[in-house]
């Protein structure tokens, strides 16, 4: 599959320039920047979710087409709340028990967790059946809002190695959306830094972190994320 190649992205609410950017998603991209910068937005207007009032203009320099649900899958930030509580985890598929066996095989989970509630799983067995989800109709394109930010240092490392495997199995792109550093690292090539809308460093993740040329770069980097309050 060829790149996916966002020329532009603008987003505006009553004519106010919010965010106009373009970026490149080769084969994962981490899109990074403090809150505020912009960073739910751009996932939103690829998602087609914007808040009323808001309106997104974007072109896209390649075949690929923004289809949620079809060649657009989404991992949201908090898996305790994208889940009804009340619904086994079984009902929450649209696919066939087949495809759903398969799938929770794939992401390193007993079919028993299947016909479960959501509220008897672990941070980590529930971020990996949102990742399930994600999967089932085998997108092009995974959007990752801060998949880990909820989760204890063990069980982050787990879920970024579980993504770099679907992602070699299954051939899709990834664009990561964080403020974390240490997961955008173990998990993407190439990197966009973006302020209040703007991209201000962009390139090798590798050689953004070992050598920023901005100063925002650097305090992303610098930033410390010990506090965060983990979910096992």
């Amino acid at each position: 599959m060829c790149p996916v190649k966002i020329k532009k992205l603008d987003i505006s609410f009553r004519d106010e320039s919010l965010v106009s950017i373009n970026f490149t998603i080769n084969q994962s991209l981490a899109l990074v920047g403090q809150s505020g910068s912009g960073k739910s937005l751009t996932l939103k207007a690829l998602l087609g979710m914007l808040p009323t009032g808001m309106h997104a203009d974007i072109e896209l320099d390649s075949d690929f087409e923004l289809l949620r649900g079809e060649t657009l899958s989404f991992v949201p930030q908090n898996p305790f709340t994208a889940l009804s509580p009340l619904t086994r985890l079984r009902d929450h598929f649209m696919v066939d028990r087949e495809r759903q066996e398969e799938l929770v095989k794939m992401v390193g989970l007993s079919s028993e967790l299947l016909d479960r509630f959501p509220p008897e799983l672990s941070g980590g067995q529930l971020q990996r059946m949102v990742i399930m989800l994600a999967l089932e109709k085998t997108p092009k394109l995974m959007l990752l809002d801060e998949p880990t930010t909820a989760l204890d240092p063990a069980t982050r490392t787990l879920i970024i190695e579980l993504l770099k495997y679907l992602q070699e199995e299954l051939g899709f792109k990834m664009l990561f959306v964080t403020h974390d550093m240490e997961s955008a690292k173990g998990l993407c090539e190439d990197i966009v830094v973006i302020k209040e809308g703007r991209v201000v460093e962009s390139g090798n993740l590798f050689r953004v972190i070992s050598n920023p040329q901005e100063d925002y770069t650097k305090v992303l980097i610098d930033s410390n994320f010990a506090h965060r309050e983990f979910r096992t």
